[in-house]
């Protein structure tokens, strides 16, 4: 019996195995799909079935940035238990789809599966990574973004990542400074996790919820209408000060906030740096 592109599919689909193990063992028992399935799982091939309803609570937060320094990835990489999430060969796997992410600039989990490494679809990559970690492993979220400019950090070996974009003029994105710049802001957001870039950013619904509040508890004070007004503007103030990154204190200079510190390090290169965005990705977020 000829073995066609749509058995080698549904024989994919429902062991995990890998496109050249299906195939062959479609051949070896003349196209008998029952028979396949058996041949798989007695070669270890297939041990991702037993594996794939069990509980992914652990993994990795995986960043990449592109050799220009204008693209970047974030994915989160699930597994089973924490020894594998932080085992630097389950890393590695996550490294690799990350790339192939990156190279497709893909942001849907479903798409980035179908993508490949040379002629290795991303699928075949997790069910590798389930029969030689031996936990069961499922992409959950990917985000590549590109900008002038895209630095990079992983905190906690592995349970945040976070890029972040920059405008800039009259410097390479790859600059040394730029890019330690760029690491310790995106140090920053894995810190502090605040809601948007720049106020400008914070959604409306958001700045509404927060004003209803602060008038609120303003007009509680019995002052004024026209006190308890200013009264409400400052404590939005605060928020913004506190809530959006440029605005924030700089956990490394607490005499600065953030776009301060990234305007010395513009003056410093002689161009300009702004601050534009960041994806943050923390495990089981």
């Amino acid at each position: 019996m000829a073995v066609t592109a749509a058995m080698v599919k549904e024989l994919r689909e429902m062991t995990g195995a890998g496109m050249m193990e299906c195939k062959k063992a479609l051949v070896e028992t003349d196209g008998d799909m029952e028979a396949a399935v058996d041949v798989l799982r007695k070669s270890g091939a297939a041990k991702a079935v037993k594996k794939a309803g069990r509980a992914t609570d652990e993994g990795t937060i995986m960043a990449v940035v592109s050799d220009d320094a204008k693209k970047g990835t974030v994915l989160e990489l699930k597994c089973e238990t924490d020894f594998v999430g932080m085992n630097e060969k389950f890393k590695g796997y996550a490294e690799r789809i990350a790339k192939v992410a990156l190279a497709n600039g893909e942001s849907d989990v479903e798409a980035l599966k179908e993508e490949t490494e040379g002629e290795t679809p991303v699928k075949d990559i997790i069910a590798d990574c389930i029969h030689v970690m031996g936990e069961n492993t499922q992409l959950t979220r990917v985000k590549t973004i590109e900008a002038d400019a895209v630095a990079s950090y992983i905190h906690l070996g592995g349970k945040i990542g976070v890029l972040v974009t920059f405008n800039v003029e009259g410097i390479e994105p790859t600059d040394a400074k730029l890019q330690e710049c760029g690491r310790n802001v995106a140090m920053q957001v894995a810190a502090l996790n605040p809601i948007s870039a720049t106020r400008a950013d914070v959604p409306a619904d958001v700045v509404e919820h927060e004003k209803s509040i602060y008038i609120a508890q303003a007009a509680e004070s019995g002052k004024p209408e026209k006190i308890q007004e200013k009264i409400a503007e400052g404590r939005m103030e605060k928020f913004y000060k506190e809530s959006t990154l440029a605005e924030q204190e700089y956990v490394r200079d607490s005499d600065v906030t953030v776009n301060q510190y990234v305007q010395s390090v513009a003056k410093e290169l002689g161009g300009k740096i702004e601050i534009t965005g960041f994806v943050r990705f923390a495990l089981n977020d």
